[in-house]
Order: structure tokens, then C-alpha cells, then sequence
């Protein structure tokens, strides 16, 4: 258990350190902006090579299981988990796919995009992490390696969000302040403090 945890404290640290503006201004500064190009890509690839060890552990380690939920209401999860995967897909569209990738980027100079409202960010601020959180949250069965690894990505993104909301506001000024006081955060209709 000390492994799985510490394996996802340090994925954290790093995915958030080679993801903030400070670092980028470093490796911009260091390598170049030819090399800036190539950075969204890279970033990509590393986040999703550098969960493997995490899945790995999930898996290999000594387990324990937690509950299974019965049929027929562990078919109603698994749709659920099927419908997030395709409403994860449309939220990507919105934002511009190829962008997200990093592969936009290699043919184009990296711009700030516009402020996406519409569509599924009508209805929340942050629906990519709505809808990962609920392709794990239903998963029908749950052992303790994947609850730990469960709520440490959920913990991972409360705390994303947080910077990148940092990073909008900087970004979109007051119409993203504007936004964020009109539009939940994850689920919709649920808005806290100044979000009311």
C-alpha cells in the first residue's frame, strides 16, 4: 500500500511540476521555443507512459476486495462508465482536439484558444474531469489498491483544478470570472460559495 501511494504522490508532483508555467518558462528559456513545439506532445505522452507503474502496482500488489455491486445495478454502472467515455470524448472536441494532443501545436505557434461556454461547458466548468472522475467513481467493483488509486486521482484533480481555474482567470480575465459565477465547477446545478 506505501508503494501504490507513494508512486501516485510522485506521479502527481511531477505531472503538476512539468505542467506549470514556471517550468515551461525554464525549458522555453533552456531549449528554445522550436523546442516549445514539440512540449504539449511530449507532456502527453510522458502522463499517460508514466500511470503505468501506478496500473501496474494497482494490480500486482496484495489486494483486498471492497464490494461488488450485483446485477442488474452493475450493468447500469458499466453504461454509465460507457456513456462517460463518449461524453469525455465530445468534451475533448469541443476544446479542440488536435490542440489537446499536442499536435496542433507542431504545425502552428501555440495561441491562447477562446473561452469555450457552449455545448457540455454550458452545464459545467470542467466537464473532462466530470466525466474521468465518473468512468472511475462507477466502476461496479472496487478493491483497496483501487480506491487508493481512485481517490488519489480524484485528489490529484480537485487540486488541478484549482491552478488551472488560476490559469483561466489570467487568461480569459473577467469573462472567465463571469463564467465561473454562473457555472458549476463539476456537477451540474451544484455551486459553492461564490459560485451560487
Amino acid at each position: 500500500m506505501f508503494w501504490l501511494i507513494f508512486t501516485i504522490v510522485l506521479w502527481g508532483i511531477v505531472h503538476s511540476l512539468l505542467a506549470s508555467m514556471g517550468f515551461k518558462n525554464l525549458i522555453r528559456r533552456t531549449l528554445g521555443d522550436t523546442f516549445m513545439k514539440f512540449y504539449r506532445l511530449f507532456y502527453n505522452v510522458f502522463a499517460v507512459l508514466s500511470i503505468a507503474p501506478i496500473l501496474y502496482l494497482m494490480i500486482s500488489l496484495p489486494d483486498q476486495t471492497l464490494y461488488q455491486v450485483p446485477v442488474p445495478w452493475s450493468y447500469l454502472m458499466l453504461a454509465g462508465q460507457v456513456l462517460s467515455v463518449l461524453l469525455l470524448f465530445v468534451a475533448v472536441m469541443q476544446t479542440d482536439l488536435l490542440s489537446f494532443a499536442g499536435l496542433r501545436q507542431l504545425v502552428e505557434a501555440e495561441k491562447t484558444g477562446n473561452l469555450v461556454t457552449s455545448g457540455l461547458y454550458r452545464s459545467v466548468r470542467h466537464p473532462l474531469y466530470t466525466f474521468s472522475l465518473l468512468i472511475l467513481w462507477l466502476s461496479p467493483a472496487m478493491s483497496v489498491n483501487s480506491f487508493i488509486v481512485y481517490a488519489g486521482l480524484t485528489i490529484y484533480i480537485l487540486i488541478g483544478i484549482i491552478f488551472e481555474e488560476r490559469k483561466l482567470l489570467r487568461e480569459f480575465g473577467e469573462a472567465y470570472e463571469n463564467y465561473k459565477s454562473s457555472t458549476p465547477m463539476l456537477l451540474p446545478g451544484l455551486k459553492f460559495g461564490r459560485n451560487k
